[in-house]
């Protein structure tokens, strides 16, 4: 009798860890698994499924000549597969702290990348799952990250600014609407470092390991757990949990002010006032006779007007301030003349949002201010 209560108990505990690493909530993956392989490259639902040998021989054995990043769950190499392909390959590294969270976040990035398809989210090529390595396969982005972009020293001007801002638009109105795989998708990790770049500058939004499905008929999801980049949260989700397509709109705004100021959106550097972009400037985004002093001013002034620039602060403005469930992208979003660019935020409903004071600490204390909005700028 004994025996059979520890045998089932260790059933139950270890049917509970696999439903920990399963990243679908109501959906569990089914259409591939993670196994040792020994077969050479196949495709499996739209990915390449690649061999440990073939990552190696395709960076020269992880050479530090070809690395080109490093990142929380590891490093990236540029790699030329058999074909000549130019890739980049995604190393993963699974402490045995986090190898849960590492592995969730490695079938996530192939299941959702798997089924999707615009010219704005960057595209997963293929994956390896061999042993306890892990390595995501991506098309090779030479201009690498838009954080590392604007922080270098290469300057970007205007034009080239507004269609990074105009092209990651695009692929977030298409994760949110269910064209994509149904039901909307929450990046939930929307950030300048995860915009790649390609050699025209077109963007595309990359590192899915965080995000979220929505369930169908709910614009909302409620987690114990908040995860993101601090900096990018929106104070909603960061105080309750409460997790919405918002969520990316707020870090959308947060981006668009890293493109105006050519600043981080947080900058350790600065006195204890000054790190949190959003803080720092706000009350500047509202006054235009004040608005250069946040353009950034690397920036050739002939590039831009004053005007453009109003307009856009408009779009910041309310993408960080409207209350998450009264705000969401919609599929208008388009390429204008000289660079003009119309974002479309549909509010869902009336209603009120935090907007954090200039002096507060840690979304501890904010005002509320009331919902005027008009859902159509133009920049």
């Amino acid at each position: 009798m004994p025996f059979n209560i520890v045998s089932s108990w260790k059933k139950r505990r270890r049917t509970k860890s696999l439903d920990h690493l399963n990243p679908w909530v109501y959906k569990p993956i089914e259409f591939w698994q993670l196994k040792d392989q020994s077969p050479p490259s196949k495709k499996r639902n739209c990915s390449m499924v690649y061999t440990l040998k073939e990552m190696e021989e395709a960076t020269n054995g992880f050479s530090d000549k070809k690395l080109i990043g490093v990142g929380g769950f590891g490093r990236v190499y540029k790699g030329i597969l058999k074909d000549g392909e130019v890739v980049a390959i995604k190393k993963m590294d699974l402490p045995s702290v986090r190898q849960a969270d590492g592995e969730r976040e490695f079938r996530v990035e192939v299941d959702i990348l798997s089924r999707i398809d615009h010219s704005n989210l960057v595209t997963l090529i293929g994956y390896c799952a061999d042993g306890k390595d892990r390595f995501l396969v991506y098309e090779y982005m030479p201009k690498g990250n838009l954080l590392d972009l604007l922080n270098g020293q290469v300057k970007i001007d205007w034009p080239i600014r507004l269609k990074i801002a105009i092209g990651t638009a695009k692929g977030l109105s298409y994760l949110h609407s269910d064209s994509a795989i149904g039901v909307p998708i929450v990046h939930r990790d929307f950030k300048s470092s995860n915009i790649l770049l390609n050699y025209d500058y077109e963007p595309k939004i990359s590192d899915f390991g965080l995000a979220k499905l929505m369930a169908k008929d709910s614009d909302l999801y409620t987690t114990t757990r908040v995860l993101g980049t601090f900096g990018y949260f929106d104070p909603e989700y960061a105080l309750t949990g409460k997790l919405t397509v918002q969520s990316d709109v707020y870090a959308f705004g947060v981006v668009l002010l890293e493109l105006l100021t050519g600043r981080k959106a947080i900058d350790l550097s600065q006195g204890p006032a000054d790190q949190n972009l959003i803080f720092k400037v706000h009350q500047i985004l509202t006054d235009r006779k004040r608005l250069r002093k946040v353009v950034d001013p690397e920036m050739s002034k002939n590039s831009y007007t004053i005007e453009s620039v109003a307009m856009l602060c408009g779009v910041i403005t309310k993408a960080v301030s409207e209350h998450c469930r009264f705000c969401r992208f919609v599929g208008s979003i388009t390429n204008l003349p000289y660079g003009e660019v119309t974002v479309t935020l549909d509010p869902l409903v009336t209603g009120q949002r935090w907007l954090p004071k200039r002096d507060s600490h840690f979304l501890r204390h904010a005002h509320v201010v009331s919902l005027d909005f008009n859902p159509m700028y133009h920049v």
